[in-house]
């Protein structure tokens, strides 16, 4: 969204800016794993299996609560 003080308005879907919060959010969330920051992983396959086992770790921290 914009400031209030914005001389001239633009809209903005709130759907979309929604999902892209929420897509903004997860990458967020994933980057604080430091592993997948620094991208020790050599190979493509590692990274994106660590990937996977990050993102696994925030549906079950998201799902117990």
């Amino acid at each position: 969204p914009m400031r209030k003080n914005r001389k001239v308005r633009k809209s903005v879907d709130m759907t979309i800016y929604t999902l892209r919060n929420m897509v903004e959010r997860c990458f967020n969330k994933l980057k604080n794993s430091r592993r997948l920051a620094n991208r020790y992983n050599k190979t493509a396959d590692s990274f994106l299996g660590f990937v996977d086992v990050a993102c696994i770790r925030l549906w079950l921290r998201h799902s117990s609560t």
